[in-house]
């Protein structure tokens, strides 16, 4: 089949921003720039704000007013395909059903892991979770993993059951986008059809080229949030005493107060806070490594992306997706999940062996040249829209 002429773009907006609006704007850029008309279709969750306990829980399940007005939008722009990446909780599921009865192919991107966990981390007191994996969330509800409310996690597993009751992931989505092997067996472990999950990376549309790295210090580019390992990235740097490299740390997020306190309390921490992403690509290009300390299983963390495109050795720990775009001793090093000591170790070593990370960012670098880059994300993705229409061609 060739590839859609038109192709329309659904997302709804979390109101802080973040990785998922990142890859939104990115395959709108590629798409555009080769050739294709793309069209979006977007809500913001600011509008939740000025909205009832009872209409919002009613539209988190199945929003019926939009589910009229997307398909009033696809009956005119009449796209190839419909690409959604985020439907919590304002768009709802709804929406597929509404582009599914009119016979257009429909993809969805599994950019976390809302499926099939509340909170859409996997994770709960500190450490992974799958105690909703496969079964009803009821776990989820008694834990308030939802934003730390039984009410409102009640509402998001209504959400879940009400949908794997009327069968809406399983019928009513041609594909599902995996973004790694790891992540794709945690989605067929909780329901989806193995045959309707693919995995496509993702990839940085524009390639901010191998940097120099000879500045000297380490570095940390994420949300400043418990998930991320923010509290054993800065119990192994205090544990290094004067012998550590400087780290700098890039974002914001509810732990940005220990950060600071850190910064102030050792002289080797130093935190940017929010940076624009020109300049978080210059500061990747410069540094000496990348840390990536999370203790949560993550759906395709963009820092490693960058930091791969940028060549930079990647300090990673050995859990879920980084476990696997991170291979010890060959694009970077793995230190066990939340434990300071063995990060610690890991950084020493980084330290001691200048050479060896020389060649490990040679190696980042041309994981980035032969996975992720533009070029091998469109072949992938038409690739993938290819096999949504010919599903969706069985059903007219």
């Amino acid at each position: 089949m060739s590839a859609p002429e038109r192709v329309l773009l659904v997302h709804n907006y979390y109101q802080q921003p973040g990785g998922e609006d990142s890859v939104f704007a990115a395959e709108s850029e590629l798409l555009r720039s080769r050739g294709h008309e793309v069209a979006t279709f977007t809500v913001h969750n600011d509008r939740i704000d000025g909205m009832r306990r009872l209409p919002l829980a009613a539209r988190t399940i199945w929003n019926r007013p939009l589910y009229r007005e997307l398909q009033r939008i696809v009956l005119r722009l009449r796209p190839g395909i419909v690409h959604f990446h985020n439907t919590f909780p304002l768009i709802s599921p709804s929406a597929y059903a509404a582009v599914h009865e009119l016979g257009i192919p429909v993809v969805q991107t599994l950019h976390n892991f809302r499926i099939m966990c509340l909170n859409g981390l996997l994770f709960r007191a500190g450490r992974p979770c799958e105690d909703c994996i496969g079964r009803p969330p009821l776990a989820g509800v008694a834990h308030g993993c939802y934003r730390g409310d039984r009410s409102a996690s009640g509402v998001v597993a209504a959400m879940l059951v009400v949908n794997r009751l009327r069968r809406t992931f399983t019928r009513l989505v041609d594909r599902y986008i995996a973004l790694t092997e790891a992540g794709r067996e945690k989605f067929v472990a909780a329901g989806l059809p193995r045959d309707k999950l693919v995995i496509k990376p993702n990839f940085l549309v524009n390639d901010p080229g191998s940097g120099s790295h000879d500045g000297g210090n380490a570095l940390y580019v994420g949300r400043l949030s418990s998930e991320k390992g923010i509290d054993t990235l800065l119990t192994a740097w205090k544990s290094l005493g004067d012998g550590a490299p400087r780290l700098t740390l890039v974002g914001d997020g509810p732990l940005r107060h220990a950060v600071r306190a850190a910064s102030e309390s050792t002289p080797t921490i130093t935190l940017l806070g929010h940076e624009p992403h020109d300049r978080v690509m210059q500061l990747m290009q410069a540094a000496q490594f990348l840390v990536f300390p999370s203790v949560c299983y993550e759906g395709f963390g963009m820092a490693i992306a960058e930091a791969l495109a940028t060549g930079l050795p990647i300090v990673a720990s050995s859990l879920g997706s980084s476990a696997s775009l991170v291979r010890d001793h060959d694009n970077g090093l793995h230190f066990r999940p939340g434990d300071a000591a063995d990060l610690r170790a890991a950084i020493q070593w980084a330290v001691a062996h200048p050479h060896e990370l020389r060649q490990f960012g040679r190696a980042a670098r041309l994981d980035y040249e032969t996975k992720y880059t533009a070029d091998v994300n469109y072949d992938q993705l038409m690739d993938i829209y290819a096999q949504a229409e010919s599903l969706a061609a069985r059903r007219r």
